[in-house]
């Protein structure tokens, strides 16, 4: 019995046969059998050519010399042909014909009767090219015979007939020359198949290296880094999944951060509101107290439902889900509008919102999603003014091509360490606030989740804007939103 290949053998076999390795060196192997082919059978054509010429050549000289001694038999006259002495060969042929067609003389391996014949089939296919024709013929033992027929002309003028044949290549030289084409060719696409594999196992080792990493990293482990120093295309590739890995990674820990971030934003509501319904609970308290204790409730639920708004809001941004419809709009009539809506919310936190100058300023745009931005930027300067002088001013205008809108206020402003992160979700320039804190002070205060100002980013970005921030510590901020004007 045969023994039966593991599932091992087997397995790396077929690995081995579905390889880009392996497919690379199949195609090289072919392409150059091919090369070799063609540049073989021109070779083996071309010196066929020259040694048949060659052949033909001296067959040619030779009957020159077998009619001159045949014309000098006839002319001595003495009634006897005989052969030519030393002019043939072993393997030559050689029959004189009278006018007759009788036999006068003949030698060589073919019979008489068999050349003649050989030699009237070949004159029937052969066309007459002058006063000889060269007639081929395969003899039994693979021997290339030529034969050419020679007129000679007796002193008496009688026509005779020569025919005479050899040996078209007696050295077996083509033969030779055939089976070296072979082997050198068989040798070459050995040694071509073998460096082949060599040079493609040599040239796929990155993409292995690639490959080993790509298996053993993993969602937490994330910073492995090829490090490929080859300038080559595979370099290219391991350059890109390099910067790849490094986008993944900052991905994965910005979603690390953003759950870690949203889980303490609704952890701290939802203790506040144990909190409150366990006192409530624990004994008899009066109307004030339980009235109190639903207005922190309230307003804990109400930062819930705005953070988780904000969290559907963001995660359909990043997804690509929303839709914007951009029509033509004045930017003023959104600044306006967005002062009518938050009036009533800067009354109450004792802030004067006032509409600077609004001239008319066309952009194209969604109307919805500017108002919310908008309202983001003024909600948040609305918390955030403090001291004496409690203001918040919204402006529109136009300036070399770009409309822009503005929301000033005179808070404690912005250090400048803190400007580059204001846009990062979850962000808070003041870390020791709470949302406990701001319960209990005010439970009817704009709640903030971190979130609004990454909104703003994010639809100023797809209309095309840029939101810049200037702050002075201790006199105010400016939000500056810039768009192109149409």
């Amino acid at each position: 019995m045969r023994p039966k290949k593991s599932p091992v053998i087997r397995e790396r076999f077929g690995v081995l046969l579905h390889s880009i390795r392996f497919r690379l060196v199949l195609w090289f192997t072919a392409i150059l059998a091919v090369i070799l082919f063609a540049f073989s059978a021109f070779l083996f054509y071309t010196q066929s050519r020259n040694l048949q010429e060659e052949a033909i050549h001296e067959l040619d000289r030779r009957v020159t010399g077998l009619v001159t001694n045949v014309q000098t038999a006839l002319l001595q006259g003495d009634g006897q042909t005989s052969l030519p002495n030393g002019l043939l060969r072993d393997t030559d042929v050689f029959i004189l014909l009278s006018p007759e067609g009788t036999v006068l003389a003949s030698q060589g391996p073919i019979p008489v009767q068999e050349a003649i014949q050989i030699v009237s089939a070949g004159l029937q296919t052969t066309p007459r090219t002058g006063e000889s024709s060269a007639i081929y013929w395969t003899g039994p033992n693979s021997q290339n015979y030529a034969f050419i027929i020679a007129p000679v002309q007796s002193p008496l003028g009688i026509n005779f007939l020569i025919i005479f044949g050899g040996i078209l290549d007696p050295s077996a030289l083509i033969r030779r020359f055939l089976l070296t084409l072979v082997a050198g060719s068989l040798l070459t696409l050995a040694v071509a198949l073998a460096g082949g594999f060599w040079l493609a196992d040599r040239a796929m080792r990155p993409v292995k290296t690639i490959t080993q990493a790509a298996r053993t990293i993993g969602e937490t482990d994330l910073s492995r880094r090829l490090n490929m120093k080859s300038k080559d295309e595979l370099g290219e590739l391991a350059n890109t999944f390099d910067a790849m890995l490094a986008r993944l990674q900052a991905a994965f820990e910005r979603q690390r951060q953003f759950v870690a971030d949203a889980s303490h934003e609704l952890r701290t509501p939802l203790t506040i509101i144990n909190l409150e319904t366990s006192r409530a609970i624990a004994s008899r308290r009066s109307p004030q107290e339980y009235q109190h204790a639903l207005s922190i409730i309230h307003g804990e639920n109400d930062f819930m439902t705005s953070l988780v708004n904000d969290l559907l809001t963001l995660a359909r941004m990043d997804a690509g889900q929303t839709t914007i419809e951009k029509t033509p709009l004045d930017l003023s009539d959104v600044a306006v509008e967005t002062v009518e809506r938050l009036t009533a919310l800067a009354t109450r936190n004792g802030v004067t919102l006032e509409a600077g100058n609004l001239p008319e300023t066309h952009i194209l745009g969604d109307r919805q999603y500017l108002l919310q931005m908008l309202s983001n930027l003024v909600e948040n300067a609305i918390k955030y003014t403090t001291g004496d002088v409690k203001r918040v001013c919204v402006e529109t205008g136009k300036a070399d091509g770009s409309a822009w809108v503005r929301v000033s206020d005179t808070g404690p402003g912005i250090a400048p360490e803190h400007i580059p992160h204001l846009f990062d979700r979850f962000y808070r320039v003041d870390k020791a606030r709470t949302r406990a804190g701001e319960a209990e002070s005010d439970p009817e205060a704009p709640s903030g989740s971190g979130l609004g100002l990454s909104i703003v980013q994010w639809i100023a970005k797809v209309h095309g804007g840029e939101v810049r921030v200037e702050s002075a510590p201790g006199v105010g901020t400016t939000f500056e939103v810039r768009f192109k004007a149409v």
